[in-house]
């Protein structure tokens, strides 16, 4: 499953990492510490590998 946004790759790109033990899980905010712990590696994986260009900088439904 592809990111809808840059801001969506972006935290799962974080939430990756300290899923990996790389960070700490408290270095992270919002949805990215959120991601930790309901997301799988696979599908954090997924979601961070995708590629930013032609993406929105945020998801029409973030920008409320």
């Amino acid at each position: 499953m592809p990111a809808k946004s840059k801001a969506q790759q972006m935290a799962a790109g974080a939430a990756l990492s300290a899923k990996r033990g790389e960070r700490k899980k408290s270095s992270l905010k919002g949805a990215s510490r959120e991601m930790v712990d309901t997301m799988s590696e696979k599908e954090l994986h997924d979601l961070a590998a995708t590629k930013q260009k032609g993406k929105p900088p945020m998801s029409p439904m973030t920008e409320r």
